[in-house]
């Protein structure tokens, strides 16, 4: 096993920072209607079309990408660490149908309460997509718990079945309401990141950035939390409390992503693992290189959906359930073999 230097993580992470860095110019210049980046900073004015397209349009929802995706990255790492399930993340373990249902309830709410500002309306929304978040974790870990003790499989089991019981509520609803708000919701549900704005990008930036500091400082904790919950606990780290700090820190980064973006699955369980395949388990270099990883994948994943079939553009949520439908039957049954080995 190698051991994690200094210099091992600065490489590892600088080089993916600078990879993300890459990203963002690259894909920001790729879309329906090619632009030059170099003549769209020559001349910043509204009279030059390449501006308008790249400041307006592009470069906000290339960063909407890049945020997140980091959240989604880092997320799928943390719950990964903590649950002692490879097949962990926030789509599959129901986290996010929960934060959607109560983040399209709030939609509708807010669609038909037209007096409201824009700025209280997105934070109604994101406020009741957290709030559904942290009741979708709290229920279904307090479900799958059997004499104190978490089962993997009765985890997964119950996301899967929480997720398609919030899908079927979310039909309700969407049966209910009018033809626009019918849209809105589907947009939701497919994933998209079109349409925001800066201050929009940079709010939701801000609670992915503490919710990630936060996971990013447990990171020792987490380590010690491979050898198991009693070797742990014997070792000082306290158990419950750091069950607590991850649902709360990973519902506040679900939350604030979901009320954007809608539903976009399967990049925390894509990312750690591949991540984890070239770096190493540790968790002081796999959570932060999950947060860049993860938004380097959705960069270009929906660069992917705004291209592939231009004019006409995908759901961004469809290019990554293309990618990680497969990846997660890979690892079930990988897993599966292990347990009957065992």
């Amino acid at each position: 096993m190698l051991y994690l230097t200094k210099r091992k993580w600065l490489l590892v992470n600088g080089g993916l920072l600078g990879l993300l860095l890459i990203s963002l110019l690259w894909c920001t210049a790729l879309g329906a209607v090619p632009v030059d980046l170099f003549k769209a900073w020559r001349t910043p004015t509204l009279d030059n079309p390449d501006y308008v397209i790249v400041v307006r349009t592009r470069f906000p929802r290339v960063l909407l990408s890049a945020v997140v995706g980091g959240a989604l990255g880092i997320t799928g790492a943390a719950l990964q660490a903590l649950l002692h399930n490879p097949l962990a993340c926030p789509h599959i373990l129901g986290v996010s149908g929960g934060a959607s249902l109560l983040g399209i309830l709030a939609l509708v709410w807010v669609g038909a309460a037209t007096s409201l500002p824009g700025f209280v309306r997105i934070s109604m929304v994101s406020l009741a997509a957290f709030s559904g978040a942290i009741a979708a974790t709290v229920l279904i870990y307090r479900t799958a718990l059997t004499h104190g003790r978490l089962q993997p499989y009765a985890l997964l089991l119950t996301g899967v079945v929480f997720n398609a019981f919030c899908g079927a509520l979310i039909m309700l609803v969407n049966s209910l309401v009018d033809f626009y708000q019918s849209h809105s919701v589907l947009f939701w549900l497919m994933g998209s990141l079109a349409a925001q704005d800066y201050a929009t990008v940079a709010m939701i930036g801000g609670f992915v950035g503490v919710g990630a500091i936060w996971l990013i400082a447990q990171s020792r904790r987490f380590d010690l939390l491979s050898v198991g919950e009693e070797g742990a606990a014997q070792l000082g780290v306290d158990i419950e409390a750091l069950r607590r700090g991850t649902f709360l820190a990973s519902s506040v980064l679900v939350g604030a992503i979901v009320a954007v973006s809608g539903m976009i699955g399967f990049v925390g369980l894509i990312v750690p693992h591949a991540l984890r395949l070239f770096f190493g388990a540790d968790h002081r270099l796999l959570l932060p290189a999950s947060l860049w990883g993860g938004a380097i994948f959705l960069v270009w994943a929906d660069t992917v959906a705004r291209t592939i079939v231009s004019p006409t553009e995908l759901p961004v949520g469809v290019v990554t359930a293309m990618c990680g439908g497969p990846f997660f039957l890979y690892l079930l049954r990988k897993e599966g073999q292990k347990a009957f080995a065992h």
